[in-house]
């Protein structure tokens, strides 16, 4: 998948309620995310900023877990 190319993005609010996590869990493995990897932040007025996530991202989001549970006895 070719990053330039993504049209829309979506919240890490969305994508925890579509998951079935937590925003805060979600938050903590991205963390370290890099644009590269699909995460975004998105800045509005007031200095509100929302971490959102490509297509990709959601992708890696979803390895990430599945990672975290495989780790955990």
């Amino acid at each position: 998948m070719q990053l330039n190319k993504v049209h829309a993005v979506k919240t890490i609010d969305r994508i925890a309620a579509e998951l079935g996590e937590t925003v805060d869990h979600l938050h903590d493995l991205a963390i370290g995310m890099e644009p590269e990897d699909g995460g975004i932040w998105v800045y509005g007025t007031a200095d509100v900023e929302v971490l959102a996530f490509s297509p990709f991202g959601v992708e890696n989001l979803i390895e990430m877990i599945a990672l975290e549970r495989n780790r955990q006895p």
